[in-house]
C-alpha cells in the first residue's frame, strides 16, 4: 500500500495518480477532513505553496474505486449505495481510513454498516457478485466486521434457498425474510435438488472457496452437500489449474475442508478418486496423514483398482505396499471388531496379494506383512493365500529354503487340506532343515495336526508333517 508525494510545478491543490489508470484533480482540504490516511500523511508534510502529487500503486478498485470516495465527499457524505457498488466501495474506504472521529462529519465506514443491515433483502444474484468483488479486491481485512457479516448472509441465504426451494430459480415467490430474492434473477435447476449453487460459486479461489466452506459448516449447513460441494470444486478447478504447486494448493484445500466433516457424510468415490490425484500432486506430510486416515477407514469400500498404486519415484518394486499397509492400520484402528467390514476387506487384500505376487522386487518381509495384516479370523478359508504364495515362489525361485518356509509358513493348516499343503512342499522342495528339527518337541501336538493326512502316502507324509512342523 505504497505511495509517495511530489511537488509539481503545475496550479492545482492535489493530484492523485491511481494504479497508473487516471489521474485525479482534487481539493486536498475536502479529502483529508473524511480520510484517515491523507490527513496522517499531509500532517507531516512540510508546508509548502507548490502544488503536491500523491501516487497510489495499489489502491483497491483502482480508479473506480478512488471515483466513489471523491463523490462521497464531494457531496458532503453522501453517496447511493447499491449491492454493485458496495463492495468497491467499503474497501475504498478502508484503503482511506474513512471512519470518522468527529461527530461533525458523516462516516462513510458507519453508512456501509447501515445499508448492510439490509442486506438479507438482496437477491443470490446479487450476492454472488459481492462475494466475487471481494474475492477480486485483495484489499479487504479477513477481521473486516462487514466482511463477515456478508459470509453470514450469504451462507443463510443459500440455506433459505436450499429449504424454501431447493431446485428452484430466484423467479419463484416466498414470503419469509427473503422475499424479495425474487424478481429477474435465473439460478439455474441442476438434477439434484441440493446442488443448483455449485456452478454459481466455482470461480472462487483457494482463500475464498475456503472461507465460505468454514462458513458453512459453522451454520451446520448439511455436511453430506457441503460434501458434495467440495468435491465438484475440486473436479472443477484441479484439471485447468497450473502449475502443479496450485493444483496441490487445491488438493490440500480439498483434504483439510473434508477432514473436518461428518466421515460419514464423504462421499466414497470421492474420497478414492482425491486419493489418487494426491498420490501425484504436491501434498504436505501432514496432509497426507489426513488422507490416508479418512481412506483407511473406507477401505471395505475400495476396489482393488484403487489399491493399485504406483511405487514412489526411484523404487524399483510395482506397487506402493507400504501405503496399503498404512491404509490396512487406519481401518483396524476404528473397525478391527467389525466383522462384516473385515470380511470385505480380507477379500480385498487377497486380491491386492495376487496383483502383488507376480513383482520380482517385492521382498519376502512385505509379502508377509501384506499377508498377516489382517487377523486370523476375518478369513474363514486361505485359498486365495495359498494361490498368491504360489505365483511368489514361482516368480522368486531363487529364495533360499530358509525364506520359503517363512513365506509358506503364513498358511494355517486347518485352513488347508493336506493335499494342497503336500503339493506346495513338493513343489517348492521345502526341506525340514534346523528349523524344524529343533522342534521335535512339538512332535505330539504334531501328531493332532497330521491326521488328515493318514491317508496319503508315507513319501508325502514326509513333507507335510515337516511342513506342519515349520508352520506351527
Amino acid at each position: 500500500m505504497g505511495f509517495a508525494i511530489f511537488n509539481m510545478g503545475i496550479c492545482c491543490d492535489l493530484q492523485v495518480d491511481v494504479n497508473g489508470e487516471e489521474i485525479f484533480y482534487v481539493d486536498k482540504r475536502i479529502l483529508v477532513s473524511f480520510s484517515g490516511r491523507l490527513s496522517k500523511l499531509f500532517g507531516k508534510a512540510a508546508c509548502t505553496a507548490s502544488p503536491l502529487k500523491v501516487i497510489f500503486h495499489d489502491f483497491p478498485g483502482g480508479a473506480k474505486g478512488f471515483e466513489l470516495v471523491v463523490r462521497f465527499c464531494y457531496d458532503n457524505g453522501r453517496i447511493d449505495m447499491t449491492p454493485y457498488n458496495i463492495i468497491l466501495l467499503h474497501c475504498a474506504a478502508n484503503f482511506m481510513e474513512m471512519k470518522s472521529g468527529s461527530s461533525r462529519l458523516p462516516d462513510l465506514i458507519d453508512q456501509m454498516e447501515k445499508y448492510f443491515e439490509g442486506i438479507h433483502r438482496w437477491t443470490w444474484s446479487e450476492l454472488v457478485l459481492c462475494l466475487k468483488q471481494y474475492q477480486d479486491l485483495s484489499a479487504v481485512p479477513s477481521s473486516s466486521t462487514l466482511l463477515q457479516k456478508f459470509l453470514n448472509m450469504f451462507v443463510a441465504k443459500l440455506v433459505f434457498l436450499n429449504v424454501a426451494s431447493p431446485c428452484a430459480s430466484t423467479s419463484d415467490k416466498s414470503s419469509s425474510q427473503f422475499s424479495s430474492d425474487i424478481s429477474g434473477d435465473s439460478i439455474k435447476s441442476y438434477s439434484s435438488q441440493a446442488t443448483w449453487w455449485f456452478e454459481d460459486l466455482k470461480f472462487l479461489n483457494i482463500d475464498w472457496f475456503e472461507k465460505v466452506v468454514h462458513e458453512m459448516m459453522s451454520k451446520e449447513f448439511d455436511h453430506s452437500t457441503i460434501c458434495s460441494f467440495i468435491f465438484y470444486y475440486q473436479r472443477s478447478n484441479f484439471l485447468g489449474a497450473s502449475p502443479a504447486t496450485e493444483k496441490g494448493k487445491i488438493i490440500e484445500a480439498v483434504i483439510n475442508l473434508l477432514y473436518s466433516l461428518d466421515k460419514s457424510s464423504i462421499s466414497s468415490r470421492g474420497l478414492f478418486c482425491l486419493f489418487s490425484l494426491a498420490v501425484f500432486s504436491k501434498v504436505s506430510k501432514s496432509c497426507k496423514m489426513k488422507l490416508e486416515a479418512m481412506v483407511g477407514s473406507k477401505l471395505d469400500e475400495a476396489k482393488i483398482d484403487n489399491l493399485l498404486i504406483p511405487s514412489p519415484r526411484g523404487k524399483k518394486y510395482m506397487y506402493d505396499v507400504n501405503l496399503i499397509l498404512r491404509l490396512l492400520k487406519s481401518f483396524l484402528v476404528e473397525n478391527q471388531f467389525s466383522t462384516s467390514r473385515l470380511d470385505k476387506v480380507a477379500c480385498l487384500m487377497e486380491l491386492y496379494l495376487a496383483e502383488v505376487s507376480a513383482d520380482p522386487y517385492l521382498k519376502p518381509p512385505k509379502f508377509m506383512a501384506l499377508a498377516t495384516s489382517l487377523p486370523d479370523f476375518s478369513r474363514g478359508s486361505q485359498n486365495r493365500i495359498y494361490l498368491a504364495i504360489d505365483m511368489y515362489l514361482k516368480v522368486h525361485s531363487g529364495l533360499c529354503q530358509e525364506e520359503k518356509m517363512k513365506v509358506c509358513s503364513i498358511l494355517k493348516c486347518e485352513k488347508h487340506s493336506a493335499e494342497s499343503l503336500i503339493d506346495l512342499a513338493k513343489n517348492y522342495k521345502l526341506e525340514p532343515r534346523g528349523a524344524c528339527t529343533s522342534q521335535r518337541f512339538k512332535q505330539k501336538s504334531l501328531v493332532q495336526d497330521t491326521k488328515h493326512i493318514r491317508s496319503v502316502s508315507n513319501d508325502s507324509r514326509f513333507y507335510a508333517e515337516h511342513f506342519l512342523l515349520y508352520s506351527n
